[in-house]
């Protein structure tokens, strides 16, 4: 485990400085060792480029799919002659395709962080990335968590430890690989994997990684604070349960930290099983305004509790 914390040292040391004036973000320029190995790491051969196009335009072009396709050209259309570069309003998101409510002009990290304020998201297998609102949001309120009693079982034999902030490389390179059974279509992209690195330096960002006792990272995800308000991005398991056992013990911490909610954004089997719901727009919006008055947690994350104690958690 001493190469883990080795690596999260170096980029402890090394991040970029971000500071926070009037709601900006400036970031200093990165050093060039964190440069050159993000670079090394959060890459994509031509081959797998190639592949991710096939895959994403086969995605589009699926029947449940291909009646969004003319607003999405006629959007990208009209911004190319007249582009706006102000974040969109989540409140006038199409339908079709259900929840699209820009395209992404300037991916930076000030500016992705500023539309998760807003309400927005971004998300795209292939060119443009474009900004997300839904007209139903999957949230989780803590005292509506529901543990399985098989995963509590799992999680007290000892098997597992949580961290946080530990290996945010890793987790996120995991969220974008190949996962078993299934086509190999990802949105996190090296593109996106520096931004969102940029903003874990930035200390609003946040990962939490499953360790198996021989030391293996074996499960994880991260997401992004805003104030009281946690949304997640990715979650990857390689052992079973191990993604849903880090989530458990995220989930407790955010509710110990007094978040208002996890947003999981679009409802998954996981989620329904860990007891998210789905609201409208509209009261997402509302609740998202009122979380990001509170203060949240800044700096890195600590876990503050063993698997085995989240196992027994009686939410609500």
């Amino acid at each position: 485990m001493r190469g883990k914390d080795e690596i999260f040292a170096i980029s402890h040391t090394f991040g970029a400085v971000l500071n926070v004036h009037a709601n900006q973000l400036t970031f200093s320029a990165p050093v060039s060792a964190t440069a050159e190995r993000r670079t090394a790491l959060f890459r994509e051969s031509a081959l797998e480029m190639a592949e991710r196009w096939a895959l994403g335009l086969a995605w589009a072009l699926t029947p449940k799919r291909i009646s969004g396709v003319p607003n999405l050209v006629h959007m990208c259309f009209d911004e190319f002659l007249a582009p706006n570069y102000a974040l969109p309003d989540p409140e006038l998101a199409q339908n079709k395709p259900e929840g699209l409510a820009g395209i992404v002009h300037e991916f930076t990290p000030a500016n992705v962080l500023a539309a998760y304020r807003r309400g927005l998201y971004p998300h795209a297998h292939i060119a443009p990335l474009k900004w997300w609102s839904p007209q139903q949001r999957s949230l989780l309120f803590f005292g509506e968590t529901h543990l399985a009693k098989r995963l509590r079982r799992q999680m007290r034999q000892g098997h597992y430890s949580v961290t946080f902030d530990r290996d945010f490389e890793g987790v996120i390179t995991a969220c974008a690989g190949r996962r078993f059974g299934r086509w190999h279509l990802t949105w996190i992209t090296p593109k996106v994997m520096r931004t969102y690195a940029a903003l874990f330096d930035a200390g609003h960002v946040h990962s939490f990684e499953v360790w198996n006792d021989k030391g293996n990272l074996v499960g994880g995800g991260y997401g992004v604070s805003t104030g009281g308000a946690f949304s997640t991005e990715s979650q990857f398991s390689h052992e079973p349960n191990t993604s849903k056992i880090g989530f458990a013990v995220l989930n407790w911490h955010l509710a110990r930290w007094d978040y208002a909610f996890n947003d999981g954004k679009l409802m998954t089997p996981t989620c329904h099983d860990m007891g998210f719901r789905e609201v409208p727009r509209a009261e997402y919006l509302t609740r998202l305004a009122q979380a990001e008055r509170r203060p949240g947690k800044s700096g890195r994350w600590q876990v503050e509790a063993d698997v085995a104690t989240v196992a027994d958690w009686q939410p609500g």
